[in-house]
């Protein structure tokens, strides 16, 4: 993507002019973040609700029913929306779908296992383990390069 700014003085507000070869999904996540902020994600706990910093998000997970998102500093938080819900919401170069039951912080994984027939084991910081399902292997393998 190429950025250019021109700076108008005669323009009374500010105007957005978007040139591009046909309609994707990174022309729709740019006009999405240019119509207006989402809001807030908020994660519950504890009687209370607190704003959530996708940026500070190891994970959301599937657990008793109920979609849980994991802090950087190990807290626990439940969430309102379904697993396929934060998908579409949130940045997909950073967050990746592991499984049916996971969706993970792609800029939180220190490393990766590739060495076992059929999955592979996902380290993110913190030392917190989870595992790509096989339905969803290729797809990784794709973001990977390999």
């Amino acid at each position: 993507m190429n950025i250019e700014v021109e700076l108008d003085p005669a323009l009374r507000e500010l105007l957005v002019k978007i040139l591009a070869p046909g309609e994707t999904e990174e022309l729709a996540a740019l006009l999405a973040r240019l119509e207006g902020e989402p809001p807030a994600l908020l994660g519950f706990r504890e009687g209370g609700a607190v704003p959530l910093d996708p940026a500070e998000l190891l994970r959301f997970y599937g657990e008793d029913k109920e979609v849980r998102a994991q802090t950087l500093n190990g807290e626990i938080y439940t969430v309102r929306q379904r697993l396929y819900e934060l998908e579409e919401r949130l940045d997909r170069r950073t967050f990746l779908r592991l499984s049916h039951s996971e969706i993970v912080n792609w800029k939180r994984v220190t490393a990766l296992d590739l060495s076992l027939t059929g999955t592979i084991r996902v380290t993110l910081e913190g030392g917190v383990t989870t595992y790509v399902s096989r339905r969803y292997v290729k797809k990784i393998k794709e973001v990977l390069g390999i």
